[in-house]
């Protein structure tokens, strides 16, 4: 059986490749924009399900994923100039966000979803700490204007839930997804 990753992401990649090497990556094109008045959470569980329908054939498995950034009930993208990615940092600044990760699984008789949320918390983020991140190249593709998993780790005083959930691919949910089907690490007697 084959996996296919419906997506382009790097660190997704990077992620799933600690559950099972046996992948490839196929990404969505698909229209990102949230419906009117939709909840965040449905938002993440639909763009999850709609790259994962996207790139589906008959005989595959896919894996589906989105994550999104919210505070206070509202969806940070990804950034879309330097003064859209200021914006979103110094609203962070200080606040408790939480970031949603839908992850799911479609093969020809499964569709399994697992929904992880997490509670993370930015320090005060002095204007010259934005102007250095700002700099870089971190910011630019990834929702809410910020990677953990980079510079940006140095914001977060607190994080509760799934830190791989924040960086774009929740390790134990998605494994746990995967042996469902008999793939990754622990199935069918594969080595951990």
């Amino acid at each position: 059986m084959s996996l296919v990753l419906a997506s382009a992401s790097p660190r997704r990649r990077e992620l799933l490749s600690l559950l099972t090497a046996d992948f490839v990556c196929r990404p969505a094109d698909i229209d990102e924009s949230s419906g009117f008045d939709e909840p965040p959470e449905d938002y993440v569980r639909r763009m999850a399900r709609e790259k994962a329908r996207r790139v589906w054939r008959p005989g595959q498995t896919v894996l589906g994923a989105d994550t999104s950034v919210v505070l206070e009930n509202q969806i940070l993208h990804k950034p879309t100039s330097y003064d859209d990615a200021r914006g979103m940092l110094e609203t962070l600044s200080g606040q408790t966000h939480e970031v949603m990760t839908s992850v799911v699984l479609m093969c020809d008789a499964l569709v399994k979803t697992q929904m992880v949320k997490t509670s993370v918390q930015f320090g005060e983020l002095e204007p010259t700490i934005i102007d250095y991140y700002l700099s870089t190249d971190e910011p630019w593709d990834k929702a809410g204007a910020y990677g953990i998993q980079g510079f940006a780790g140095c914001f977060v005083t607190r994080l509760d839930g799934s830190y791989s959930g924040v960086v774009g691919l929740p390790l134990r949910e998605t494994g746990a997804l995967l042996r469902v089907v008999g793939l990754g690490h622990g199935a069918h007697g594969s080595h951990v």
